[in-house]
């Protein structure tokens, strides 16, 4: 009776901790949102909300400056979803080797090789872009100068591999053996049965790995800042320079004087990029437990 009872206590004890920290995790959410909204949304009582979704962000000229932030969108959104075209064949193409044709022994070897990318400061990815990576992008495009969105999307690639690559590879490897067996009791090939009933059966998973993935390379900043080129004009092609809303954050935040305008349109900025990265991580998350009912 006394061991039972004190077996108990020990779950409601753990019940308790893991309870107590999902909480904490919501209130620390909650209380970044709403500090980013309280002195973001101060921005709108003098930017009216039309100039702020213009075509033009000089908040530092001494007359007239301006407040549109469609270049600093448009510089993130090329960067994200370019990155992601890059990513999501390499991930998945890894992700399949790794959990569908590699050996026992090479796969103990990859996974954490895919993981340790991870691992890699931003910072040490952004010197190799500029010295490698750059130089070599202007010399095969005849480009001018090599820091641009381009440049800084296969970088941002390289970083959103191990979340893609992992979840995938979890996926494929969490579909039923029968479904394989299945596949070449019918006479498929290996390859037949990846692509008709493997990557069918794993295709909610890997969109959501692929939308976290998405999550990941919105946020990402200091490579962008290094090697994107950072120009505030509106980009026209991928081998344009650009200035995503987190380099942007990150060059002028340093700048200004805490409570003007300025601070708070950066905090309004803020604001923006966290509800981006908020939806695409809650409709990952909503489709990936759909398909788990399923």
């Amino acid at each position: 009776m006394r061991g039972s009872s004190e077996g108990g206590i020990r779950e409601r004890l753990i019940a308790f901790f893991f309870t107590a920290n999902g909480i904490l995790t919501i209130v620390i959410l909650m209380g970044i949102f709403f500090f980013l909204a309280y002195i973001g949304i101060q921005a709108f009582f003098e930017i009216p909300i039309t100039e702020f979704f213009g075509m033009n962000w000089n908040p530092g000229a001494y007359t007239n400056p301006s407040w549109g932030i469609l270049p600093l969108l448009a510089g993130t959104i090329y960067v994200a979803v370019l990155s992601l075209a890059i990513a999501i064949p390499l991930g998945v193409a890894s992700a399949i080797y790794i959990a569908e044709l590699a050996s026992p022994t090479l796969r103990e070897i990859l996974k954490p090789a895919v993981e340790m990318i991870a691992s890699i400061p931003s910072v040490v990815l952004g010197l190799i872009g500029l010295i490698i990576l750059a130089p070599l992008v202007a010399d095969l495009f005849n480009l001018p100068n090599g820091l641009n969105a381009f440049t800084a999307s296969i970088l941002v690639a390289i970083m959103a591999l191990p979340t893609i690559i992992s979840i995938s590879e979890d996926v494929i490897g969490s579909i039923p053996d029968s479904y394989r067996e299945a596949s070449l009791a019918l006479g498929a090939t290996k390859w037949q049965t990846i692509r008709s009933a493997i990557l069918p059966a794993a295709s909610g998973g890997i969109v959501a790995a692929s939308m976290l993935g998405l999550g990941r390379v919105v946020g990402e900043t200091m490579v962008v800042l290094m090697v994107a080129g950072n120009s505030r004009a509106f980009p026209t092609s991928i081998f344009d320079p650009v200035r995503p809303i987190t380099s942007t954050i990150a060059i002028e935040i340093k700048e200004v004087v805490q409570g003007d305008l300025h601070f708070q349109a950066l905090f309004a900025l803020g604001l923006i990029l966290f509800l981006m990265t908020f939806a695409i991580n809650l409709a990952s998350d909503i489709f990936l437990a759909r398909r788990q009912i399923r």
